[in-house]
């Protein structure tokens, strides 16, 4: 009995020591989570007042402490703060990790681990955030262009301008036939930024009492400078007495460029602008069109969104990467890459996008460290070596104890 006592111990310290041996191995790995062999005591069955018969592995305990973060510098690199772990796909199982070193397969534009799992995540079509996991995918081509629709231009117009005649007719190129002008790019469904000249003519009152009125004039040109068409009157812009925009706004201006694109219907929005003494300024200008533009780089932000950036200034939103959290973490069983599968014992994932019920948030361009000690792991080293070598040395001399019966 006193060996297979010794024997247990034997092999409690070797699995104690194959456990350090891996932490240690594993002190630089991204996110590792340090191990921990837990044993029990054996006794003989139904007897009491007994010495024990030796120890067994209870088993292979996870820590989920948090590793600290370290700044890479790489965009596609994400670290979780707090609970949860990211979610993806190997071989059509889903697994779980805390390494968030990612990049994007060349061949399908799917954002993947290092080790070539799928991230999974809640994909953005069309600007709305799926509900259901799966792959993330990103555009590497060219961001195709988008006509312009919608153009938002606030100004700021003098009311000390003066006043021109309805009997004037508009000329663009007689400026004593409007009070002020301006510009903006409009994109066609091409592309090609072409331009909208605007001229504003304050018109006298019918009564002192009147509210005022400015007629806006648009004059489309191609982007090599051509007028398309002549210029139209866009709209009337009426003020209270108190400077605020209360009628002409938004008004419609339809061109048809003639360049080979498809004819535009621009919605033109005067929100903000006022009237007053002051100088005539442009306040501001939003435009919903853009040009084509070539892929630059994708990043994941500390909202855990995975933006891609365009030669043209546009910034898209593939999608959110989708955090998991469980009942037991320690439950997982982990697999090799930085890898966790669910079990019985985990309880199935709760997913989630970051910073939302209990998942943590996410800090882009960092990785999580692991958190095995080196200087703790020296000393379990240390005792497991010395029990190994303890237990040894009971079962050495049981040998020649049993030689020596033996002989007699």
């Amino acid at each position: 009995m006193t060996i297979q006592t010794a024997l247990s111990g034997l092999l409690g310290a070797q699995t104690g020591l194959n456990t350090v041996s891996n932490d240690l191995a594993n002190a630089d790995s991204t996110a590792y989570k340090n191990q921990t062999a837990l044993f029990e005591d054996i006794y003989p069955a139904y007897s009491s007042q007994v010495p024990g018969i030796g120890t067994a592995t209870e088993q292979i305990d996870e820590d989920f402490t948090q590793g600290d973060l370290t700044q890479t510098g790489n965009p596609l690199d994400a670290a979780i703060q707090g609970n949860g772990f990211f979610v993806v796909s190997k071989r059509g199982a889903q697994q779980y990790t805390r390494d968030g070193a990612f990049q994007i397969n060349s061949a399908n534009g799917q954002l993947e681990t290092l080790n070539g799992a799928q991230v999974l995540g809640y994909q953005t079509n069309t600007g709305v955030v799926g509900n259901s996991l799966q792959p993330i995918t990103i555009n590497t081509g060219a961001v195709t262009a988008k006509a312009t629709a919608n153009l938002g231009m606030t100004f700021n117009l003098n009311s000390g301008d003066a006043t021109i005649p309805t009997t004037t007719a508009f000329n663009e190129n007689d400026t004593t036939t409007y009070d002020e002008g301006s510009s903006a790019v409009v994109y066609d469904s091409l592309g090609n930024a072409n331009r909208l000249d605007l001229y504003f003519v304050q018109n006298p009152q019918a009564t002192a009492t009147s509210p005022s009125t400015w007629t806006v004039y648009a004059q489309p040109q191609l982007a090599n400078g051509t007028n398309v068409g002549t210029a139209q009157t866009l709209t009337t812009l009426t003020f209270s007495n108190s400077g605020a925009l209360t009628a002409g706004s938004p008004a419609t201006l339809n061109v048809n460029w003639g360049n080979g694109s498809a004819a535009s219907a621009i919605s033109v929005n005067f929100a903000g602008t006022t009237l007053g003494a002051q100088s005539f300024a442009l306040a501001g200008v939003t435009n919903d069109g853009w040009a084509p533009g070539a892929y630059s780089g994708t990043s994941i932000t500390n909202g855990g969104q995975v933006q891609s950036t365009y030669s043209n200034g546009q910034t898209v939103n593939a999608g959110t990467l989708g955090i998991a959290n469980f009942l037991n973490p320690e439950g997982l069983v982990p697999q090799t890459g930085n890898l966790f599968l669910e079990s019985s014992t985990s309880g199935q994932p709760a997913t989630s996008v970051p910073g939302t019920g209990l998942a943590g948030t996410i800090a882009g361009g960092n990785l999580e460290a692991s958190n095995a000690s080196t200087s703790s792991l020296l000393i379990y080293l240390i005792q497991y070596q010395q029990a190994y070598q303890a237990n040894t040395s009971v079962i050495q001399t049981e040998q020649q104890d049993s030689q020596r019966l033996v002989q007699i």
